[in-house]
């Protein structure tokens, strides 16, 4: 793996990139729903499709769905909270392919390596307690660190700012394309590591994104 010296800093989303969390949030939207008489038959890939368009995009088109459906969004979020945080729990957490082993490589060159992602410290710390190659990764900035969602880019500015060097060679990961875009208005050359049968990556492809399907056939 000797195209990790090509770079100095390294940058990850978490959420679908490291950690294969976007089928628990899929099934925790499934279960919180159960609870209220609806049964959502939207396929996988369909669920990422909204998730990554933009942050009310699946409040937006279950309502479109279901008319009728609890008006109170908070109830039903809560509701889906508490099935995604019993999932974490109990259910298999995994890393996504390839990831363990870039991991290690980047720890062994001591290679800087940062997480920049929304999901709040408490579930990173359980995540972390479970899977052993994300303790390796020195510096984490969660939702608490900044203000602006992506694709606003401060998150990753925030990261660069604090943990690169100048002339660094900076590297950023994303899943979604909301991520990628933010990674575009920083000095990272940014990457989309996602299936090819992605809903929106068309769109991605079009605006320049560099794309691979996982970690295990990444090569710059």
């Amino acid at each position: 793996m000797q195209w990790i010296e090509q770079f100095d800093l390294f940058l990850f989303d978490f959420d679908g990139l490291l950690v294969d969390t976007e089928s628990l949030h899929y099934q925790a939207y499934i279960a919180a729903l159960a609870q209220r008489g609806y049964t959502l038959d939207w396929t996988f890939p369909h669920f990422c499709s909204l998730a990554h368009l933009h942050a009310t995009a699946l409040q937006e088109a279950l309502y479109t769905q279901w008319p009728d459906l609890d008006p109170d969004w908070n109830s039903l979020y809560a509701d889906k909270k508490k099935a995604y945080l019993d999932l974490l729990l109990h259910g298999h957490v995994q890393l996504m392919p390839g990831v363990a082993s870039l991991l290690s490589a980047l720890a062994a060159k001591n290679i800087r390596r940062c997480v920049v992602t929304h999901s709040p410290q408490p579930q990173i710390d359980h995540i972390r307690s479970r899977l052993l190659p994300l303790q390796t990764i020195p510096h984490w900035i969660t939702r608490h660190d900044y203000h602006h969602p992506k694709p606003h880019p401060e998150c990753y500015l925030k990261a660069i700012e604090l943990h690169s060097r100048p002339h660094d060679r900076i590297v950023g990961f994303e899943d979604s394309i909301r991520g990628w875009q933010a990674l575009q208005q920083t000095p990272a050359q940014s990457w989309l590591i996602c299936s090819s049968k992605h809903p929106l990556l068309p769109q991605a492809l079009a605006q320049g994104a560099r794309h691979v399907e996982s970690f295990e056939s990444f090569s710059p």
